[in-house]
């Protein structure tokens, strides 16, 4: 499987080219752009203030160029809480798409997104405070008018980023299991 692996609010650390190298010994191809253009971050609010620099239609240009070379193949989508909202604009933009796994976030969908039967994998904490029950709850009713079939997985206790294991959300247990349904996830695909 081809994958477009995107980054997080801390940028292209340690944990994303971690989780590629998985990916890669499960037998997928991975890409991990760098969309902020080799800044890597400590904090939430300092990857927030290159993010509002940026602008959201700037990161969405770049994530699109990056895609843009193998997306005749047939992608599976794919990012971490900011990147998972960069993943899903792409995937819901992209008829050739193959799936979509959302690590730690979602993003609004267009009124007129279209897709058919796309596989969509979420997995988040629970409680998450970027990710709120009342929000997944519209979102999964969203993507479902849009035509995916998706597939979400809470982790209780978990923090938000709970895969990095260099931030202090990290949860070896939720990360572990994050990661066998994942990779199970796109073997179905």
């Amino acid at each position: 499987m081809n994958i477009m692996l995107f980054h997080s609010i801390y940028g292209l650390r340690p944990a994303v080219r971690d989780a590629a190298d998985r990916l890669r010994a499960a037998g997928h191809e991975v890409w991990t752009p760098d969309l902020f253009e080799g800044h890597t971050f400590d904090t939430v609010e300092d990857g927030r203030a290159l993010n509002e620099k940026i602008g959201k239609e700037e990161l969405l240009k770049r994530a699109v160029l990056a895609a843009a070379p193998y997306s005749e193949r047939g992608l599976v989508y794919a990012g971490f809480s900011l990147g998972a909202s960069v993943a899903q604009t792409l995937a819901l933009g992209d008829e050739k798409a193959l799936g979509l796994l959302l690590l730690h976030g979602t993003s609004d969908i267009a009124a007129n997104a279209s897709v058919d039967a796309l596989p969509v994998q979420l997995h988040v904490a629970e409680p998450d405070q970027f990710e709120t029950d009342d929000w997944l709850s519209s979102w999964y009713l969203q993507m479902g008018r849009a035509g995916a079939d998706v597939e979400i997985y809470r982790y209780a206790g978990a923090g938000h980023l709970y895969t990095d294991p260099d931030l202090p959300d990290y949860d070896e247990e939720a990360a572990e299991a994050t990661w066998r349904v994942a990779l199970g996830f796109l073997e179905t695909l």
